[in-house]
């Protein structure tokens, strides 16, 4: 790659949104309101799910995802001791380091990237990773309407309500319970297995359920 292609922006970059969170099942409903709140507020989701080229060694993936959004979520709320292994799950913020130090340190049009990071409790964070101090941490309290709310308002500035129709917190929650009434029967169209619904299939059919149901 030559420096004259690595300088150049991605036709993506603006709107595509790195979420760096667990993906284990106690997580999955929020990250599934994450992934939709993005797409509601006309973005796109991103995350290491969508890579699955076996070939590629997977920090290399998670870099080039990096690399190529504008956002990036990041929710340390999974730091506590695994019951397995009896150590601390420690990917969360070392996804965080890397984008950090992409903005810092990436292409010019990189430095001016916007970051979420999300935890259950504000303060938390300041137990197990104090080196962040002084960056603005929201708070989900594990909840998934807390979520969606937090999402919207951290990209509320990032649209122009000249152009777009940027619905409440309490009105994207409402439309993504009708969504998650509406998934079986979507899942059954597409011939989709709704218990092992994949990242790459549940974005797509949360972005065409929004489209086919607009504001």
């Amino acid at each position: 790659m030559t420096r004259s292609s690595k300088s150049k922006i991605p036709l993506s970059f603006g709107s595509d949104i790195f979420i760096n969170c667990p993906f284990d099942t106690r997580y999955r409903r929020l990250f599934n309101a994450i992934v939709y709140t993005v797409h509601e507020m006309r973005f796109r989701p991103r995350c290491a799910l969508e890579a699955t080229n076996a070939g590629q060694i997977r920090l290399h993936k998670i870099l080039d995802i990096i690399a190529e959004c504008k956002y990036g979520i990041h929710d340390l709320s999974r730091t506590e001791i695994d019951t397995a292994s009896g150590l601390p799950r420690f990917n969360m913020p070392l996804e965080l380091g890397l984008d950090l130090g992409c903005k810092r340190y990436g292409q010019p049009y990189q430095q001016e990237k916007v970051l979420l990071i999300l935890d259950i409790e504000q303060h938390r964070y300041q137990g197990f990773i104090s080196d962040i101090a002084g960056q603005d941490i929201a708070s989900h309290s594990n909840r998934v309407r807390d979520v969606i709310d937090v999402v919207r308002e951290w990209l509320r500035p990032e649209l122009d309500h000249r152009v777009v129709i940027i619905p409440s917190g309490d009105e994207i929650w409402r439309r993504y319970r009708r969504f998650l009434r509406a998934l079986p029967e979507i899942c059954t169209v597409r011939h989709w297995n709704r218990g092992r619904l994949g990242f790459l299939d549940y974005s797509a059919a949360a972005a065409a359920w929004i489209t086919a149901n607009p504001l």
